[in-house]
């Protein structure tokens, strides 16, 4: 009997945190067109739904101070990530290259690390030649700062923001080039509705 209820009382677990999982970020701003491509779903906003600018500020791998409130009139990727995770490692020439190639149109990129040491993260950007700055986030701060723009588990998550720093367009795992690149040319051809 003890057994039957121990089983049962599990069971209920896993399905709650089951349903939590599948459920994560499908707050107010997932409300856009999302497109499951492979292990990716891609969300894209409409410019009168992106609701308010997203904030992120911390520390960076290396002791610097990152504000993307200073980075207001650039379109800014903010990429989620941690050196021990497969589909990151898939993604990061992409994102070394797509930040690379847009750096001199006004666009901005960001990581926010997950759980690693800082050793351990930069040792990760040197060996796939990513130059932009990351987050420093071992303390949750950052990831907390984007809960309503992002699921509550699971790397990678990219998210796009426009030149106002309004979400514009998330991919929930690894993202691929020509998504990134087509998402940042819409939004590089929409003008800043902020003065």
């Amino acid at each position: 009997m003890i057994l039957l209820v121990l089983v049962l009382v599990t069971a209920g677990v896993v399905a709650v945190q089951l349903t939590g999982f599948l459920s994560a970020g499908q707050g107010a701003a997932a409300e856009g067109p999302s497109v499951a491509a492979g292990n990716r779903t891609v969300t894209e906003y409409a410019p009168e739904d992106r609701g308010e600018p997203v904030t992120l500020s911390g520390t960076g791998l290396t002791g610097e101070a990152i504000d993307i409130a200073a980075w207001r009139g650039d379109v800014v990727v903010i990429n989620v990530w941690g050196s021990w995770c497969a589909p990151c490692r898939e993604e990061a020439p992409i994102l070394a290259a797509t930040s690379a190639a847009y750096a001199d149109q006004g666009v901005r990129f960001v990581g926010v690390n997950v759980r690693d040491n800082p050793a351990a993260a930069i040792a990760f950007e040197e060996s796939y030649g990513i130059i932009y700055p990351s987050i420093d986030d071992r303390n949750g701060k950052a990831l907390l700062s984007l809960a309503d723009h992002l699921p509550g588990a699971g790397v990678p998550v990219t998210l796009l923001l426009d030149r106002d720093g309004r979400p514009a367009a998330r991919v929930l795992g690894a993202v691929q080039e020509s998504t990134l690149t087509a998402l940042l040319d819409t939004v590089l051809a929409e003008p800043a509705t902020s003065s």
